[in-house]
């Protein structure tokens, strides 16, 4: 396989799928489809007009992605913003796929990282912001998979745990995210949580429960980023709470804990605070505790350093983090609101503004913008009067 040609052809077969009408992303996408199509045919029956055949292969895959798109988005369309407790709807073939995508023979952070391509509908760029690695890691990791499972049949579906991780960063990237698939993820988890008897299923399904809960709440009326602590509580469905609340306790009653029910109990002493300054922060810590041993998660003990700060002091909060690794993402935010909680408010100005440069959207981006702004124009008043 001459690897030099592939890449010499690459831009030109982009250039052409551009030309024809697909978005650039799509189009990097299906390029690298047909790349690794080439990589498995070629050597045995190399093309006469290796252009035209890479030209032909990726045009059929971004057509074929933009239908698997446009069939996700209606299925989307189906769900309303807030899932309704109660009956589960009858089921669809999605979660189906997200089994046969978690195959066997892939490792499960290769089959997370397929799934949430093929099915989810997220980029490549919003998967490796997900797993904490860089953009060009994720899509060789993708390729892998996909050379993997292309000569297998998709016929031994994959395990619960690692379908429940997909649902999980579905979920996540729909909440914080560009893309709206929250309702999505809580639709197929409820579907999950109702035909298997499994803990974390259950926990999962809270969590999700909980967090969605608070959605009207999280933006303001421009759009902008409104932090839990100044959301209007009054905002947060009280309905999906309740039920939220039910499933975690059964959950957690079966003495089977898991890191998704840590998390929604998390969720839930937040949602029980009448107000921020009630909430039960030493009770926080203790369940991030319990999250950092099952997880051994560096971001788990980034979220845990905020607790830290609120339950015992800032100080306390910025000991903690100092324990960790400053490339964490969202670790400099930690940081700059830390080191505002302490008094110290030019050097948290400093850090909302090197935070702004990292944040990995636009809301949160002005968010922390806005922050800086705020204890920049504060300090030139003082300086003023």
């Amino acid at each position: 396989m001459d690897e030099v040609l592939l890449r010499s052809l690459t831009p030109g077969v982009l250039t052409v799928l551009v030309r024809r009408g697909a978005d650039f992303a799509a189009a990097e996408d299906a390029v690298q489809e047909a790349l690794v199509e080439a990589v498995r045919v070629w050597p045995a029956d190399p093309p006469r007009d290796p252009k035209g055949w890479l030209v032909t292969v990726a045009w059929r895959r971004f057509l074929d992605a933009t239908r698997a798109d446009t069939a996700r988005r209606r299925r989307e369309d189906r769900v309303d913003d807030e899932p309704p407790p109660g009956p589960v709807p009858a089921a669809d073939d999605t979660l189906r796929l997200y089994f046969l995508c978690a195959h066997p023979s892939l490792t499960p952070s290769a089959a997370v990282a397929l799934t949430l391509r093929a099915v989810g509908g997220l980029t490549t760029r919003q998967i490796a912001r997900a797993y904490l690695v860089p953009e060009a890691t994720m899509a060789q990791r993708i390729s892998r998979a996909k050379r993997t499972v292309s000569g297998v049949r998709l016929d031994q579906p994959g395990d619960v745990a690692t379908v429940l991780r997909v649902l999980y960063l579905v979920f996540n990237e729909g909440y914080s995210g560009d893309v709206d698939l929250a309702a999505e993820a809580v639709r197929l988890t409820r579907q999950l949580a109702a035909g298997i008897d499994h803990p974390e299923a259950a926990g999962l399904l809270a969590l999700m429960l909980l967090h969605h809960a608070r959605r009207a709440a999280r933006t303001g009326p421009d759009g902008s980023l409104v932090p839990l602590a100044e959301q209007d509580r009054g905002r947060w469905d009280t309905r999906l709470i309740a039920e939220g609340v039910g499933i975690l306790q059964a959950a957690l009653a079966r003495d089977r804990l898991g890191e998704f029910q840590a998390q929604a109990a998390i969720a839930a002493l937040h949602a029980d605070a009448p107000t921020a300054g009630e909430t039960d922060w030493v009770q926080i810590v203790e369940w991030y505790d319990e999250l950092a041993r099952l997880t051994d998660s560096p971001v788990v003990r980034l979220n845990r350093a905020v607790a830290v700060g609120e339950a015992d002091g800032p100080r306390a909060g910025l000991a903690a983090l100092a324990e960790l690794d400053a490339a964490l993402p969202r670790y400099t935010a930690v940081a700059a609101y830390l080191h505002e909680r302490d008094g110290d408010r030019t050097t948290a100005a400093r850090l909302y503004a090197e935070a702004a440069l990292k944040a990995p959207n636009l809301a949160e981006r002005d968010h922390l913008t806005r922050r800086a702004a705020r204890l920049n124009a504060r300090r030139d008043a003082r300086r003023d009067a």
